[in-house]
Parts: structure tokens; C-alpha cells; sequence
């Protein structure tokens, strides 16, 4: 889809890819690297074991390594300009990864490689993957050229930001200037720029959901200046970009690794639930069969990620045509709730068949709850930013049903939303779990 005003021609492919060639010059850098390790301590002569075992304990090594650095965020794309150094990073993740070589060991009686090469690969490979990725750089910037930088404001600012990035910036260069914030993409067009500095606070909704969606799409990277009055709000993840503090903006909270990562987790945990759910399950769905007859699961049309619509299944608790004349808000002590069938809503085994919608990948055991299409509609007009708690795939449970309650004001809820979008994790993902067993555990004590 084009955006008016948008006149240069589509992304190349292989620039779309961003870092993702490195996913072949990582993996061949960190075999070679361990072999080379191993050469310089035992000459051609390597000990013990025959040199098959070496190789598939390294190639097992590597892919702990790769998926560790990709869940960590390496491959990701990241904006130019005030990007943190790779070697903090790379040193994390790499520790984290020789520690899985190590708990393998532990697990398995296998060893992937000599115990004293797990030292020095911890620091080697931080140095070289830091490297293959300042290597990159160089690489792209040789090929497409410094970022050219457009810059938005009031013209003293503007004025302000030349100076600064005249005397500390000499990696960009700038591309033109504008006051007028109507037609973003048309100035991005006109002056060819790779980077869009907002330097006077111009209000998000100027900006997103578009045209910054469609910016990130083309690689533009989009930066807004901190003024004073940010900083109140405790902000943290800041770039210095010509010695002043900026924001980098992003269509979406959470980048593809970090969503894949959760993800996976989801998988883990109905892996471990399995067990429990299953029965469970078959006993709440044989109850609700002996007490409301027919039609054991209620199935009803939900927003999910990215807005897209999916059918949530539950358990049925209600009379059949509940909602004959149309969506209503189910009220604390509802009469179409059948008798008998209250205490499964307050201890939410009622959602026992979501864990189907979780595998299936339209839901996580986590997120913001979803809602249906017609409330939707009607919470992103009255609600600005509502969409972007659509950034994750919904949840059984989340921030906003342990820290409110049902009849908690939308936009309430929406802050508890955006802040689990925001600063997702999964040591956050075990805290709301662990709230939501004593947040049930109490409504089914009344």
C-alpha cells in the first residue's frame, strides 16, 4: 500500500533483509572460531574423542549460540543513527549462550567442546560478533552512503540541531529542514532522507500509527527529540544523536524476535500444562454437558494481533441467545449466567479451551484480553493509541485483569495494556501468572 506523496520506488529486497546475512557469517565465525580455539591448545592432536563428536558437539554449540543471539535481538534491524554499541550486547548474550553449552553438558554427560575453550569462547565470540556486525556498518555505509537526515521543527530548534550535529555528527549528513509536519512523507520524498528528526514535540498523532509505519517499512529511521519535560517520565531507552537526547519511534512495541520469542515460550508452557489441562478440561467440559445441556463451547469473534479477527472458544455458561439483541457487557451478577455455572467465570475455568486458540497462535497465555469487533471500533475512536495493544497476540490473562477489575474504565485498562506491551518480558509474563492464581483463587473463596 502507498501513501500519498510517496513517489520512490519500492525497497530493494536485499536491503529489506537487513542484518539476516549475518545468520551465515555468525554461524561459520563461531565453528571456525571453535576450532581454531581448540587448534591453538592442542595442536592438530585434539584430545579424547574422535573428530566426529567435535564436530556435531560444535555444530549443537552454534546453534545454541545463533538462537540465543537471535532471540537477544542480533538480527534485528536497527536504526543508524545513536545506535548503542553492539559489544554490551553481543558480551551478554554470549555468556548466556556458554552457560547453555554448559547446562547441556550438565544434562547430557556430553561434552560439546574442552571445558577450558568455553572461556575463551565467551570472550572471543563477543569480540567477533560485535565485529561482523561493525564490519556491516562499514560495509553499508560504503555501499549506501551516510544517513541523510531531515530535519522537523521550529526553526530554532532546527537552527540548534545543525549546530550540534555539525560539531559532533560527522557520520550524517543533512538533507534539508521543515517546519511543517502535515505531509511528513512528501519532505522524506523531496530531500531523499534515510532519518527524520522530530526536534519540537510535535504530537505522535502526527506521526503514528502513520505515516510511520509506512516510514519503517522503507528503512527510514525516525527519531523524536527528549525535551525537559519527557524526562519526568522516567524515560530510559534514549540515543545520543549529535549530543542530543532522542526517542527512536517504532510502528510496533515489540520486534519479530522478541514476539517469536514469546511465542515459544507459549508452546513451552502448554507443553508443561498438558498434563493438567487436558483432564481438567474433560471434566469441566462433561460438567457444563450434565448442567447446561447442549452446546458446550461458546465460540464468539475477537480482535487479535495486528487487528485481525479470530473465534475464541470458552465454555458456555450462559442461556442459549444471551445476546439475541446484540453485543452486551456481561454485569457482575448477571442473570443469563445459568445457575450452577457462576463459580467457573469467577475462577476463569470457563477459558480453559483457549489454550486451543494458543496453539493455534491467535492467543497467548499472557495479553491484553481481547475484545470484540464492535467495541473495538468504538474504543480506537474515543481511546488515541488503543490500536497498539494490538502490537502482541491477547491473552487469557494480563496486567490489566490483575492490577483492575471488570468494570475498570477502558482507557484505565488500556495504560495497564501498553505499559505489559511496552516492557514485556517473560519474569513479567510468570508475575501476572502467578497474580492471576491468587487473584482466582480469592474470587472463588466468595
Amino acid at each position: 500500500m502507498r501513501i500519498a506523496g510517496d513517489t520512490r520506488p519500492a525497497t530493494p529486497i536485499l536491503r529489506r533483509l537487513g542484518f539476516r546475512y549475518l545468520y551465515v557469517i555468525d554461524a561459520a565465525t563461531l565453528l571456525g572460531l571453535m576450532a581454531a580455539i581448540t587448534t591453538v591448545r592442542f595442536g592438530l592432536d585434539w584430545p579424547t574423542y574422535p573428530l566426529s563428536h567435535y564436530a556435531v558437539g560444535f555444530a549443537i554449540a552454534t546453534g545454541l549460540h545463533m538462537g540465543i543471539y537471535y532471540f537477544g535481538g542480533m538480527y534485528e534491524y536497527e536504526q543508524r543513527l545513536g545506535r548503542p554499541p553492539w559489544l554490551p550486547r553481543a558480551t551478554l548474550l554470549t555468556l548466556l549462550a556458554v552457560g547453555a553449552d554448559a547446562t547441556v553438558t550438565l544434562l547430557t554427560g556430553r561434552y560439546l567442546m574442552p571445558r577450558g575453550n568455553l572461556v575463551i569462547l565467551a570472550v572471543a565470540a563477543s569480540l567477533v560478533v560485535s565485529f561482523n556486525r561493525w564490519l556491516a556498518r562499514s560495509v553499508r555505509t560504503r555501499r549506501f552512503g551516510k544517513p541523510r537526515v531531515l530535519l522537523m521543527g521550529e526553526p530554532d530548534d532546527v537552527q540548534a540541531a545543525r549546530r550540534h550535529l555539525g560539531d559532533s555528527e560527522p557520520a550524517a549528513a543533512i538533507a534539508g529542514v521543515s517546519e511543517d509536519p502535515s505531509d511528513i512523507v512528501a519532505e522524506v520524498n523531496r530531500t531523499g532522507a534515510t532519518d527524520l528528526l522530530l526536534l519540537s514535540g510535535q504530537p505522535l498523532d502526527t506521526i503514528y500509527p502513520e505515516p510511520l509505519g509506512h516510514l519503517e517499512g522503507r528503512r527510514v529511521g525516525v527519531y523524536r527529540r527528549i525535551t525537559p519535560s519527557d524526562t519526568l517520565l522516567g524515560l530510559q531507552r534514549t540515543r545520543q544523536i549529535g549530543g542530543m537526547p532522542f526517542v527512536a519511534l517504532r510502528a510496533h512495541a515489540l520486534p519479530t524476535c522478541r514476539l517469536r520469542f514469546k511465542r515459544l515460550l507459549d508452546l513451552v508452557y502448554l507443553l508443561v500444562l498438558a498434563p493438567i489441562a487436558v483432564p481438567l478440561g474433560a471434566v469441566v467440559a462433561l460438567y457444563v454437558r450434565v448442567r447446561a445441556g447442549g452446546g458446550v463451547l461458546y465460540r464468539q469473534e475477537r480482535i487479535g494481533r495486528r487487528g485481525r479477527a479470530f473465534t475464541m472458544l470458552k465454555f458456555r455458561t450462559m442461556e442459549p441467545g444471551a445476546e439475541r439483541s446484540g453485543p452486551e457487557l456481561a454485569a457482575a451478577e448477571d442473570p443469563r449466567v445459568i445457575d450452577g455455572m457462576g463459580w467457573l467465570r469467577r475462577t476463569r475455568l470457563d477459558e480453559l479451551p483457549q489454550l486451543w486458540n494458543i496453539l493455534a497462535g491467535e492467543m497467548s497465555l499472557v495479553g491484553p484480553r481481547p475484545e470484540r469487533p464492535e467495541l473495538v471500533s468504538i474504543l480506537e475512536e474515543k481511546i488515541a493509541g488503543y490500536g497498539r495493544r494490538h502490537d502482541i497476540p491477547p491473552g487469557i490473562t494480563g496486567l490489566a485483569q490483575t492490577e483492575g477489575h471488570y468494570q475498570t474504565d477502558a482507557a484505565y485498562k488500556l495504560g495497564h495494556d501498553l505499559q505489559y506491551v511496552v516492557n514485556w518480558s517473560p519474569v513479567l509474563d510468570w508475575e501476572i501468572m502467578v497474580k492471576s492464581v491468587l487473584v482466582m483463587a480469592r474470587r472463588s473463596g466468595r
